[in-house]
C-alpha cells in the first residue's frame, strides 16, 4: 500500500500541477481561460483511447511491468511540458500525458481486488486514494515554492521548473517498481503459506458469490453491451466532473478569494486538501464497518455540490469561502473513493478488468468536459459561478443515481 500510494501521489501531482502552472503560463503561452480548460481536459482524450487496452494488458503481463511502463513514460512527458511554447504544443502534450497514464488508476483498482475482499476494500481504497489530497497537501505549497523560488533560474520560468522537478520522483519510482511490487499474494515473500491460502480462499469465495448475486466473470464483448456498466459510466461522469472542477480550478478559486502569490495560494490549499484526507478515510472506514455503500457514496456527492454552491456565495468573505471549498474538496474525494468500491462488487476476472477500464476511460471524459465548460463560462461571463451551478446540478443527479443501485449487491 505505501508503494502504490507513492505512485498515485506522483501520478496526481503530475496530472494537476498544471493548475498551478496556469498562474504563470497563461500569459507566457497567450492562453485564454477557455483554451486552458480545453488543454487541461484534453488529458482525458488520450486517457480514453488507451484505458481499456492497458487494463487488459495488465491481466496478461502483470502489475509490475504495467506500472513501470506507465510511470516512466508519463514522468518523461510531464517533464517535457517545460519545452512547450505554443497553445498547440500544450494541447498535444496533454493528450500524450493522458495516453501515457492510461491504465494506471483502473489497474490499481483491479490490482486491489487481487489482494483484498470486498468487506475491507473501502478502507484500502481510501488509503490508496488518500494519495490525492496528500499530493495537494504537500504538492500545493511545494508547487508554489518552486514557481516562486526558481523564476528566471538558468533562463527558465517558474512554471517550467515546476514540470521538470515534479516529474523526477515519478521516473525514479517507476524504475524501482519491479524490485518492490508483487503481482499477486502467491508471490509475496512476507506472507506464510497459510496466509497466502487464506487470502486466495477468501477471494475465490467472493468470486463465486458475484456469479450468483451480480454480473460475475463476463467476457470482454459482454462488457460493452452490459447495462450495468453504462449505468456506472454515467455515475462516473457525474463524479469526475465534480472532482476535476476541484482539481483544476482550486488554485484559481483560492486566488479569487484574495490570495495572490503562488506560495500563498499553495499554503492556503493545504486546508481543503487536509480536510479531504481526513474525511475520506473516516467515511471509508465507516462504510466497511457498517457494510453500507450507497449512503456513504451519495452523501459525499451532495456535500460536493453544497460546498461548491456555497463558495460562490462567499461575497469576499475568505473564511466562509475556505470552509465551503474544504467541504467541496472533502466531498469530491470521498465520493470518488467510495464510487470505486462499486464496480468490483458487480464484476470479476477479465470482465472486471474490461469493465473497470471502460468505466474509468469513458467516465473520465467528465474531466474533459468540466474544466472546459468552466473556462468557457468564465470567458463569457467573467465569473466561474454559473459553471459551478451546472456542476452542482450534475452532482445532485449523481447522488440520486447512487441510491438506485441494488443494496444486496453493493452493501458488502
Amino acid at each position: 500500500m505505501p508503494l502504490i500510494m507513492a505512485c498515485y501521489f506522483c501520478a496526481y501531482l503530475d496530472r494537476i500541477n498544471v493548475g498551478f502552472a496556469k498562474l504563470q503560463m497563461l500569459n507566457d503561452l497567450h492562453l485564454s481561460e477557455a483554451a486552458y480548460g480545453l488543454g487541461a481536459g484534453l488529458f482525458f482524450v488520450g486517457y480514453f483511447l488507451f484505458e481499456v487496452p492497458s487494463n487488459l494488458l495488465m491481466t496478461k503481463i502483470g502489475a509490475k511491468k504495467t506500472l513501470m511502463r506507465i510511470m516512466i513514460l508519463w514522468g518523461i512527458i510531464s517533464a517535457g511540458f517545460a519545452l512547450v511554447q505554443t497553445p498547440m504544443q500544450f494541447y498535444i502534450m496533454r493528450v500524450l500525458l493522458g495516453a501515457a497514464e492510461a491504465g494506471f488508476f483502473p489497474g490499481i483498482i483491479l490490482y486491489l481486488t487481487f489482494w483484498f475482499p470486498s468487506s475491507t476494500r473501502a478502507k484500502v481504497t481510501g488509503m490508496f486514494y488518500t494519495a490525492i489530497p496528500i499530493s495537494g497537501l504537500i504538492g500545493a505549497p511545494l508547487s508554489g515554492y518552486i514557481m516562486g523560488a526558481n523564476q528566471g533560474t538558468l533562463g527558465l520560468t517558474g512554471w517550467q521548473w515546476l514540470f521538470i522537478l515534479e516529474a523526477l520522483p515519478t521516473i525514479v519510482i517507476g524504475v524501482c517498481i519491479p524490485f518492490f511490487l508483487c503481482d499477486s499474494p502467491r508471490e509475496a515473500k512476507w506472507l506464510s503459506e497459510r496466509e497466502k491460502n487464506f487470502v486466495l480462499k477468501e477471494l475465490e469465495l467472493e468470486k463465486k458469490q458475484k456469479g450468483i448475486h451480480a454480473e460475475g466473470d463476463i467476457s470482454v464483448g459482454q462488457v460493452f453491451k452490459n447495462s450495468r456498466v453504462w449505468y456506472l459510466i454515467a455515475l462516473c461522469l457525474c463524479q469526475t466532473m465534480g472532482l476535476y472542477a476541484i482539481s483544476f480550478w482550486l488554485p484559481s478559486l483560492i486566488k479569487d478569494i484574495g490570495y495572490t502569490t503562488p506560495l500563498e495560494i499553495g499554503l492556503i490549499s493545504i486546508i481543503p486538501f487536509g480536510v479531504g484526507a481526513i474525511v475520506l478515510n473516516f467515511v471509508c472506514r465507516s462504510s466497511d464497518r457498517r457494510l453500507e455503500r450507497r449512503w456513504h457514496t451519495s452523501i459525499p456527492f451532495l456535500a460536493t455540490a453544497f460546498g461548491l454552491l456555497a463558495s460562490t456565495q462567499a461575497g469576499g468573505h475568505a473564511v466562509f469561502a475556505l470552509i465551503a471549498l474544504s467541504i467541496a474538496t472533502a466531498g469530491a474525494y470521498t465520493a470518488t473513493t467510495m464510487f470505486w468500491t462499486l464496480p468490483s462488487q458487480f464484476f470479476s476476472g477479465v470482465g472486471a478488468a474490461a469493465a473497470i477500464g471502460l468505466i474509468n476511460s469513458v467516465g473520465n471524459l467528465g474531466g474533459f468536459v468540466s474544466p472546459y465548460v468552466i473556462g468557457l463560462i468564465k470567458d463569457s461571463t467573467g465569473s466561474t459561478s454559473y459553471g459551478i451551478y451546472l456542476l452542482s446540478a450534475v452532482l445532485i443527479c449523481g447522488a440520486f443515481m447512487v441510491l438506485r443501485l441494488p443494496g444486496k449487491v453493493v452493501n458488502k
